[in-house]
Parts: C-alpha cells; structure tokens; sequence
C-alpha cells in the first residue's frame, strides 16, 4: 500500500505538470477539447439543430448562449488521475493498459453527459449552471473515477493468481 501511495503521489504531479507543458497542451489538450466538443455537439445535433461547435465552444445558434470547455472540464485531467492510480497499482501491463482504455473512455462518456447538462443549464438557469459546474459535476466526475479504479482493481484481483509469500521452509525444500 505504502508503494502505491509513494508512486501515484510521484506520477500524478509529474502527469499534471507534463499536461501544462505547450508541447501537450498544442498536440493533445487543445485537439481533444475540441473533439470533445464536436462529439457533442454531433450528438445534440440529432435532436437540437440550434448547436453548434467552434474550437473548445459548444454553442446555440438561437440563442447566442454556450459554453467553452476549458481547462479541467475536458476530463484530461480526470483520466490522468486515473492514469496515475493504474500505473501505480501492482498488475500485470496488459490489464493497465485495458484499463486506461475502458476507464478513459468510461470518464470521457461521463463528461460528454456532463457538458451536455451544463450547455442547457447555461440557457436555463445560470446560478444552477454554477453550482452544477462548480460543485456537481466535479463531484460527479472524481467519483467516476473512482469508481472505474475501483472496478478494475476488483477485475485485476480476479484475473491476476494471488502471490505466494516466499518462506525459508519452501525456499529449502
């Protein structure tokens, strides 16, 4: 437990400082967010023909109102948290490696649902739009995350054959 505590407390800020370098915010933050926001407004779009995306905005033609993803709503940082929580956790690679997979796509679904919500909110309600953006779905997504670590590691604990501690007797056997 000790040695998963000490490498996530290690790898996390490490993730979290290498996300704020330009290399990382030009080649992937940047790109994502704006994916993410074309993924949703794709989605709205089979229902509501007044949205629109533009860059990291995700907005209503009607009205004017949006909302712009930015930093820690793109659920980057959710999966780098989830990242640092799987690589730390003792499993074998293949497993951590589905597991980043399934967990970021999982976390990213979430936040899809999340912006979502928040762009109608922001037409509807502004200071339910603010609660909801800054306390709700923060909540929200980090228990997300927790969770997905939490449903692997029970996965992980079924597929990986428990370890036998060495002893003298067996070792001289």
């Amino acid at each position: 437990m000790i040695r998963f505590l000490l490498i996530f407390m290690l790898l996390l800020p490490g993730l979290m400082v290498l996300e704020l370098t330009a290399p990382a915010q030009q080649w992937i933050v940047l790109p994502w967010t704006s994916l993410l926001t074309r993924i949703t407004a794709f989605i709205l779009s089979t229902f509501d023909a007044n949205v629109m995306s533009y860059g990291k905005v995700l907005l209503d033609t009607r009205s004017g109102v949006g909302v712009s993803v930015e930093a820690g709503c793109n659920g980057v940082e959710a999966c780098l948290i989830l990242l640092a929580a799987m690589l730390a956790y003792p499993a074998p690679w293949k497993l951590k490696l589905l597991g980043v997979l399934a967990g970021c796509i999982t976390i990213q679904s979430v936040n899809v649902l999340r912006v979502i919500s928040l762009f109608y909110l922001a037409r509807w309600d502004k200071g339910f739009f603010e609660f909801a953006h800054l306390y709700l779905w923060q909540a929200l997504i980090m228990l997300d995350v927790l969770i997905v670590w939490l449903v692997w590691i029970r996965i992980v604990a079924q597929r990986t054959p428990p370890s036998l501690p060495s002893s003298p007797v067996a070792a001289g056997a």
